[in-house]
């Protein structure tokens, strides 16, 4: 019997204990322990359970069964369990908060955040080279020479990859975040914008739509979803429900045949019915009121544009401006909402700046800061919005408000565009001379730009969460550093240090994955206890596995039962395969998170291949010291 259908026999084994599919609602697994959550608890068999094959134990905590395999072996067993169940890509935390009354705002941020943090490399990658070519082309050196004039097209080409099928990147990222197969989510997107479709753009600028289909004689027009933003986000998140629900409902026979058909299908007579035409009114909408405001508010309408712009670039609606812009310049030959959306972007570029100013000394934050900056002068917002300022929400907050006070220079000084469709340090090349028009433009875009630092760096000081992740920042650049011995192994954790046998939790109290110490700890830092190489992370982000230079393998568990919290208190620094040395930081821990979940911070510190070892220091212990060390 080969590993696979060893794994199989087990998942069936599994689900017939637990009182059959039915009865499984949601299943995760940490670093030792598949874990399953049940609709009814009473229904399983624990001592048939605790006789399935490879199993090394078995108990109930709640309606949560927790099985031991043992680290490594448990995601095999897992990756296995959770297809036949069809339970894979589903969070034991998202199960039992199911019913929880949640911000709608806060959700739908959460959710454009999520799906956004997959597409973002190559946004950001596409973002910059269409600022630099978009640059070139208005130097004539690059026109008249030809190995120029071929690299700068062949880097338009790379830089306009990804916003041609941006709908299709969104649709594949929300499909995938919302429990659905990803690649249900790419034939969707394909859909959307496919080629027999009239363009979404020709139609917003009053094309003709020949191609009208009668569907029980309603009439449904053939357009593609070009810039579809929230159609693309509405549509993964549909046609993932539609793939979990065929999936479960349709035997297992023909479910490999019948299930995507049915959810594709349905999927796509929903988009063209439903989502598509929702969508598009709400584009409406929201372009007719956004350019009402600026035609009969004065100088608040143009702060309200350029305030709430970049939050349109968020939907993907703001393509819908061109037809706008096109209009206005036919009508009166010049283009006063080109620098309005000019100073908004370049408001959320300040705002990224005011970010990297507080967390200058974060790495990650100077890799992902930097580079999405640099985009927002060549007139690509995406990377700051998306990559930061969405994500930190303050910041976000303070580009826009940075955006509406250059909102007001632009009113003042008459500013407008002779053309559309560049922006930022490019646009410069269309403003409308008249009036000082390329003095202003400069000035409307430093008082955003100076706005968004310097509101970013205010708001920050009454954000909670950022001042306690500075605080935590503060604490890792102090920390110092280890002159470690190989035969020593130092507390990862500052807290009270004590043997393995009195964890509360029985799997680590009994030994069965090896021996250690448990910390409770007083401090979310968490560093290396030893020189070596980081071999094992999770998703969940809340243990991580260790090969030391000594040759013990060690498995630090942040927390009891903290898998069900989803990888939200634990900001891990490391990744699999870096080396590491005795006290690097490893992860950032929010205690007080998982206190508040009811879940123990108890933090075992297991070596999983060693016995021949002794406790050299217990109690309350300082982060760093020596507590173990080999015999």
């Amino acid at each position: 019997m080969s590993k696979q259908e060893r794994y199989q026999a087990i998942s069936e084994q599994i689900v017939q204990c637990v009182g059959g599919m039915d009865n499984v609602a949601g299943s995760a697994h940490c670093a030792t322990r598949l874990r399953i959550m049940l609709k009814d608890s009473s229904k399983a068999d624990m001592d048939a359970l605790d006789r399935v094959d490879l199993c090394k134990g078995v108990f109930m905590t709640g309606d949560q069964l927790q099985m031991i395999f043992g680290a490594g072996l448990v995601n095999d067993v897992y990756d296995v369990f959770s297809k036949y169940t069809h339970t894979e890509n589903m969070s034991l935390t998202d199960i039992k908060n199911a019913s929880a009354k949640k911000n709608p705002l806060q959700v739908a941020i959460k959710s454009l955040s999520d799906v956004f943090i997959d597409i973002m490399p190559g946004i950001l990658a596409a973002a910059l080279l269409m600022g630099v070519t978009g640059v070139m082309n208005n130097w004539s050196v690059v026109q008249n020479n030809e190995t120029l004039h071929a690299l700068n097209r062949l880097a338009s080409l790379a830089s306009s990859g990804i916003f041609a099928i941006l709908p299709l990147a969104v649709c594949y990222s929300a499909t995938k975040r919302y429990g659905g197969k990803a690649i249900l989510g790419i034939v969707m997107g394909a859909i959307m914008l496919d080629s027999s479709l009239a363009n979404a753009y020709d139609a917003a600028s009053g094309a003709v739509i020949a191609d009208v289909l009668h569907l029980f004689g309603f009439p449904i027009e053939m357009i593609g979803f070009q810039g579809g933003i929230i159609v693309a986000l509405m549509i993964g998140y549909v046609t993932a429900k539609l793939d979990i629900f065929f999936d479960r409902k349709i035997p297992d026979v023909v479910k490999l045949l019948l299930s995507p058909l049915c959810t594709v299908f349905v999927a796509t007579l929903l988009l063209f019915t439903v989502i598509g035409p929702l969508g598009r009114e709400l584009s409406t909408l929201i372009t007719n009121g956004l350019v009402w405001t600026t035609q009969n508010l004065g100088v608040i309408g143009y702060m309200l544009f350029a305030g709430v712009q970049q939050i349109i670039v968020i939907t993907g609606l703001h393509h819908i401006f061109g037809a706008i812009e096109a209009q206005l310049i036919a009508d009166t030959g010049r283009n006063f909402l080109n620098p309005l959306m000019s100073v908004a972007l370049m408001g959320q570029g300040g705002a990224v700046i005011g970010y990297l100013i507080l967390h200058w000394k974060n790495v990650r934050a100077r890799e992902i800061c930097i580079p999405s900056f640099l985009s927002t002068l060549f007139g690509i917002s995406e990377p700051a919005v998306f990559g930061v300022n969405l994500r930190y929400k303050y910041p976000l907050v303070a580009g826009c408000i940075g955006g509406a006070l250059a909102g007001a220079w632009v009113y003042l000084s008459n500013l407008a565009a002779l053309g559309f469709g560049t922006t930022a340090v490019p646009g410069l090349a269309i403003a409308d001379p008249a009036n000082n028009g390329y003095v202003n433009y400069v000035i409307a875009h430093l008082i955003a730009l100076a706005g968004g630092i310097v509101l970013t760096v205010v708001l920050a000081q009454f954000n909670a969460e950022e001042r306690k992740q500075r605080a935590e920042e503060k604490k890792l650049n102090a920390l110092p550093t280890l002159d470690a011995q190989i035969e020593f192994f130092y507390a990862p954790l500052a807290g009270e240090v004590r043997s393995v046998t009195t964890c509360s939790d029985p799997m680590f109290a009994q030994k069965t994955m090896g021996d250690g110490i448990v910390i409770t700890p007083t401090d979310g830092i968490l560093i290396s206890p030893v020189n070596g190489k980081v071999v094992m992370t999770f998703p969940t982000r809340h243990a991580i596995g260790i090969a030391a230079e000594n040759g013990a393998e060690i498995l630090i568990h942040v927390g009891l039962d903290t898998v069900s919290l989803d990888g939200k208190p634990f900001d891990l620094l490391v990744k699999e395969g870096d080396e590491i040395s005795a006290g690097q930081p490893l992860m950032k821990i929010d205690l007080d998170m998982i206190k508040k979940a009811g879940l123990s911070t108890e933090t075992p510190m297991i070596i999983t291949n060693l016995k021949d070892f002794e406790i050299v220091k217990s109690g309350n212990t300082l982060l760093g010291e020596a507590v173990m060390r080999t015999v």
